[in-house]
């Protein structure tokens, strides 16, 4: 796979939750951080995701912002 987008973190899924069109993704990246993503069903059925399947989590916005209190 090539792909312009620099923002990619490489782990391994560890779960799956289909809503009626909607999946989230969770993605163990190391360190006990996990990143979900929400994606179409079609999606995850297309791409075969899976519990336990290794996936790069890609990253594109146009804004990352930052709040304390």
């Amino acid at each position: 796979m090539r792909i312009s987008a620099r923002n990619q973190i490489k782990g391994t899924v560890v779960e799956v939750k289909k809503g009626a069109t909607t999946s989230h993704v969770r993605v163990d990246i190391g360190n006990g951080q996990i990143i979900t993503s929400s994606i179409t069903n079609e999606a995850v059925d297309e791409l075969g995701i899976k519990a336990g399947g290794k996936a790069t989590v890609v990253v594109k916005a146009s804004d990352v912002m930052i709040a304390v209190d």
